[in-house]
């Protein structure tokens, strides 16, 4: 678990600020989803409830410390794909279907890793990371279908094909990641 979560910690590339980057200049109501799903990310001004403070709370907690030498390759380009598609105006369509795919996604995986933090003896707020995104990141799920994804794809047809590819490339990334850490676990990887 701990070699997991160095992983998943060094491939963070930081959910908040890729839906930050990625609503510039989008039409509004796709803005508003966004921006509600960010909120949530910042932990509906909370301190506590912060996502990212949430995640490095749960690392020291564990005392992890992800640095790129101990990363496989996979995880740190799944990141570099994120936060290139979320940076970069001319890639905006991809990054909304990338980061859209995430919360369809998130959820079965937070599940499984709350779920394994709780077998470990890890206290609730130890996996409120992974709690949250396994219950909140369904709803966002549906509502960026339909207040970011349709009206978007409404609006100009031709972002169809953008928004898709992005969510291919975050679900080709990803696959690649998870292939990954299952080789190196099978093959009783430590830190690399």
């Amino acid at each position: 678990m701990r070699w997991f979560l160095t992983q998943e910690a060094a491939g963070e590339a930081g959910f908040d600020d890729l839906i930050a980057y990625t609503q510039v200049k989008l039409p509004l109501g796709p803005k508003l989803e966004l921006a509600g799903n960010y909120w949530d990310e910042m932990g509906r001004g909370q301190h506590r409830g912060i996502h990212t403070l949430l995640l490095r709370e749960l690392i020291e907690t564990m005392r992890i410390a992800p640095e790129i030498e101990t990363t496989v390759w996979e995880s740190l380009a799944l990141a570099n794909a994120m936060t290139a598609m979320a940076t970069t105006r001319r890639y905006a369509w991809l990054s909304v279907g990338a980061l859209g795919v995430v919360e369809l996604t998130a959820p079965w995986r937070c599940e499984k890793v709350s779920a394994g933090l709780k077998r470990l003896g890890f206290g609730q707020r130890e996996r409120l990371y992974y709690d949250l995104h396994s219950h909140i990141d369904v709803k966002h799920s549906a509502t960026w279908n339909e207040h970011a994804l349709k009206p978007l794809v409404a609006e100009d047809p031709r972002r169809a094909r953008a928004i898709a590819e992005g969510a291919l490339i975050r679900m080709r990334c990803a696959e690649r990641c998870f292939d990954r850490y299952a080789e190196c676990i099978e093959d009783g990887a430590e830190l690399y």
